[in-house]
């Protein structure tokens, strides 16, 4: 739950009326395909949707609709218990291509705290679990995977926590994980619980590490976007293409998140140097 005040972000406010302005109409760009892998970030709140009906299938179907080449989902596990996964993977991969990033632990669990990463054609080259730190239980999947449809890249899949000092904490962590093994394209997908687009935004320090961030799209809450909490934050310049949201009926409905999408472009990301920030 989040709470404004007086320094609620005009920008917000400009897209409140934006979007009654296209009521009904969609934002999904499509017909705009791009070169290199399409890449995806989908919180989807434990397959719960905006009418309060727990339904996976609606979930599954959505993530058909993206077709992207490698998906990040959060919140697909249970938050208590055995956190026991909610989706049907084998399902997903016989009949969309996209096959799991394994994690160890849980056996039942799909992810690490809640996140899963899948993936279309490739080669999974490292998998590591990262503990953010924080009061509530977070987590990110680091995953290294050669890719049939584009090359090699690193994969972030986040949550991060309701609290900003706990944010900044763990974009810091995060963003030295993309630091690291430079030579590798490095992306950073998830609902990462940033709403605020100012000074105080926790995202700031992955804006003073690799420069000028990706125009943040509201994707949440999913009937009426306002916010952009679901972002993606590369290590490299112009390997993303804008950032578009996927918003059509089944979307706005399967989760109170709309996903979000890009292309990558990791041809050219390969041959591109470390972003030189002076001549930003």
């Amino acid at each position: 739950m989040h709470r404004f005040g007086p320094g609620f972000p005009t920008k917000v406010l400009e897209q409140l009326r934006m979007r009654r302005q296209r009521a009904g109409q969609s934002t999904t760009a499509e017909g705009m395909e791009q070169p290199g892998v399409l890449v995806a970030s989908y919180n989807v709140h434990k397959c719960v949707g905006t009418d309060g009906r727990f339904d996976p299938e609606r979930t599954f179907r959505v993530i058909h609709e993206i077709d992207a080449d490698v998906i990040a989902l959060q919140e697909a596990d249970k938050r208590f218990g055995n956190r026991e996964g909610l989706l049907d993977l084998a399902r997903l991969e016989r009949e969309s291509g996209l096959a799991l990033v394994p994690v160890s632990g849980n056996m039942r669990t799909h992810g690490w705290h809640g996140n899963v990463l899948l993936f279309r054609r490739g080669v999974i080259r490292d998998v590591h679990q990262i503990a953010l730190p924080g009061l509530e239980p977070r987590g990110a999947i680091v995953a290294e995977i050669e890719l049939e449809a584009g090359g090699a890249v690193r994969i972030i899949a986040a949550h991060f926590g309701l609290l900003r000092r706990s944010r900044t904490h763990q974009a810091h962590l995060i963003q030295q994980i993309m630091n690291a093994r430079d030579e590798v394209p490095a992306l950073l997908m998830g609902d990462l619980n940033e709403w605020r687009l100012n000074g105080r935004s926790a995202l700031n320090t992955f804006n003073a590490a690799f420069g000028p961030l990706p125009e943040p799209v509201p994707s949440f809450p999913s009937r009426l976007p306002l916010l952009a909490l679901d972002r993606m934050i590369a290590n490299r310049r112009d390997i993303l293409s804008p950032i578009m949201v996927h918003d059509t009926p089944l979307a706005r409905l399967a989760s109170d998140h709309l996903p979000i999408k890009a292309y990558v472009s990791l041809a050219s990301a390969h041959s591109t140097a470390k972003p030189d920030l002076e001549a930003a």
